[in-house]
């Protein structure tokens, strides 16, 4: 019986896939041994929120989707009539405020002098009531003589009824100067009361110059807030307002994408971080770009891992526990070696293939 003649073809086919195979799988293993792969990696680039800080009507947008802009470019307007109007109230108040400061000051002044003129009077009036008191101790002298010598009929009543008038008159002219400058007294106090009141109103009235200062400059910072400018240079995103729209403060519209630094976020798995270290080189691979390979620079490692940064994290505490690989994000940054025209072509949100060199 003939034996079946083997195909050649066949062997020669299979032996060379059988080696492919091996030389491969040898190749990879050696790789690993020295590198680290994963392709669960984006493009990241500082992306610069557009938020104004004041609410308002759109009055002109400047800008289009995908424009580039540089650093203080006008983006779009916000309608200035409230705000130029809200400048002015502020304005008249502290017009109103300074008026009522100096109306103050001129009290205070009004005040002061009074009581100079009170205390001038004060000491007149203590002057001529020592002089009063004098004259009236001579006049009572003389009074008394006169008493005596009227008892001995010695002058007549008319002499000593012109004693006694002399002597009631300065007693009288003494109690009138003591009741002035009791009233004076009484006068100065007021002044001075009022006087101190116009010190408060004056403190107060300072006050309110103050507020109004404030409130005219925060309304003049207002009015600057209602041009949009850019922060930095680079690509506007879609640019989704319009003339006449309302926005709100702390609304963000759209982005601003700075393309002249660029980084990746890779995923590794935690079992991939044994060997792991700041300044390993890698290579990395934009599927936008496969014929051009990017170098880059273990940068850091995130704190925590992916899935504790999610809204609702995991807690394995609760149900049923399934182990999973976790991931932890990895920061490459792009070596200075990479041509700069290839890093301004990269987008957030590229994918990336990426190979840390561990040796």
């Amino acid at each position: 019986m003939e034996k079946k003649k083997t195909n050649k073809k066949f062997i020669i086919i299979l032996s060379a896939l059988v080696l492919i195979g091996g030389t491969y799988g040898t190749y990879k293993y050696i790789h690993s041994l020295s590198h680290e792969h994963t392709d669960d990696a984006q493009i990241e680039k500082k992306m610069n929120p557009i938020i104004p800080r004041v609410p308002g009507y759109i009055s002109k947008v400047y800008v289009k989707d995908n424009d580039f802009v540089k650093k203080g470019d006008t983006l779009f307007t916000i309608d200035q009539r409230d705000y130029q109007l809200k400048i002015d109230e502020a304005a008249a108040a502290l017009v109103a405020a300074e008026s009522q400061f100096e109306a103050a000051k001129a009290d205070i002044g009004s005040a002061n002098a009074s009581i100079s003129v009170s205390d001038a009077n004060m000491k007149s009036a203590s002057g001529s009531i020592e002089s009063a008191k004098i004259r009236l101790k001579q006049i009572t002298s003389d009074y008394n003589r006169y008493n005596n010598l009227y008892k001995t009929h010695t002058i007549t009543k008319q002499q000593y009824e012109q004693a006694l008038t002399a002597k009631e008159e300065a007693e009288n002219q003494v109690r009138v100067l003591e009741q002035q400058q009791r009233a004076s007294s009484y006068q100065k106090s007021v002044i001075e009361s009022k006087s101190k009141a116009s010190d408060k109103q004056t403190e107060v009235a300072a006050a309110n110059i103050k507020r109004a200062q404030t409130l005219l400059d925060v309304a003049k910072l207002n009015l600057t807030y209602t041009v949009v400018t850019a922060a930095i240079d680079g690509q506007v995103s879609k640019v989704d307002i319009q003339p006449g729209q309302l926005v709100q403060a702390g609304q963000s519209l759209f982005y601003i994408i700075n393309n002249t630094e660029a980084w990746v976020v890779a995923n590794f798995k935690e079992t991939q971080l044994d060997k792991m270290v700041v300044g390993q080189k890698v290579g990395l691979k934009v599927d936008a770009y496969p014929d051009y390979e990017f170098q880059g620079i273990v940068t850091s490692f995130s704190p925590a891992t992916g899935s504790r940064f999610s809204l609702l994290p995991p807690d394995n505490a609760t149900g049923n526990f399934v182990k999973t690989i976790q991931r932890l994000p990895v920061k490459i940054s792009l070596d200075t070696t990479n041509d700069p025209e290839k890093v301004k072509l990269l987008r957030p949100g590229m994918n990336v293939d990426v190979d840390v060199h561990l040796k």
